[in-house]
């Protein structure tokens, strides 16, 4: 872990926070876990989070964050063409699928740890799929679709469904089928390009 002069406490927990919730989970992984991880007195944590479930909220949304700078940087890298970039965003969830030690998506994991709706780090982890819906959206818009809203929730389900069943697998192969199942629904609601 890099703990350089410029890393500030805080961050230095959040990114502890990560390491560690992505290895073990959010329950399992204690206090004195994190603050060992990061180099940091307990007081330190209380200082900046009043509570566990404060600082896995803000893990939360800074993975989000990363999350949705690397997925946009990596389809608008990929591909100009608007329809192909709905396309990318499979490509990119089937290769993160395949990293070596992925465990699944951090923010299903997280609802599923902390399942009651207004629990708030069921709400962070809800907050990133809106994000991630909103994002969907304006992808199908810049793709010419009929009805951009109505896709991307159609996107959302297929791309999120298929990242559940690659983590229960440990297989990314759902998510090139869902990229199938994409084209299809793609040809049906963008109009071809001239």
């Amino acid at each position: 872990m890099d703990t350089t002069m410029g890393t500030s406490k805080r961050d230095q927990l959040l990114e502890a926070a990560l390491e560690l919730f992505e290895a073990g989970g959010f329950h399992a992984t204690g206090i004195d876990a994190i603050v060992a991880r990061a180099g940091v007195a307990k007081m330190t944590l209380y200082k900046h989070f009043a509570s566990k479930d404060e600082l896995i909220v803000a893990a939360l949304d800074r993975q989000s964050e990363r999350a949705m700078a690397c997925i946009t940087k990596t389809i608008r890298e990929r591909t100009p063409d608007p329809v192909e970039r709905l396309l990318a965003v499979f490509d990119a969830g089937e290769e993160q699928c395949a990293k070596q030690g992925w465990r699944g998506c951090t923010f299903q994991r997280a609802s599923g740890e902390f399942g009651e709706p207004e629990n708030p780090v069921h709400i962070a982890a809800s907050r990133h799929l809106a994000r991630f819906r909103e994002f969907l959206a304006e992808l199908a818009a810049d793709a010419g679709a009929k009805d951009p809203a109505c896709l991307s929730h159609q996107l959302l389900v297929l791309y999120t469904g298929a990242i559940a069943v690659a983590q229960v697998s440990g297989d990314p192969e759902p998510v090139c089928a869902a990229k199938k199942t994409v084209r299809v629904l793609l040809g049906a609601t963008c109009p071809p390009c001239d």
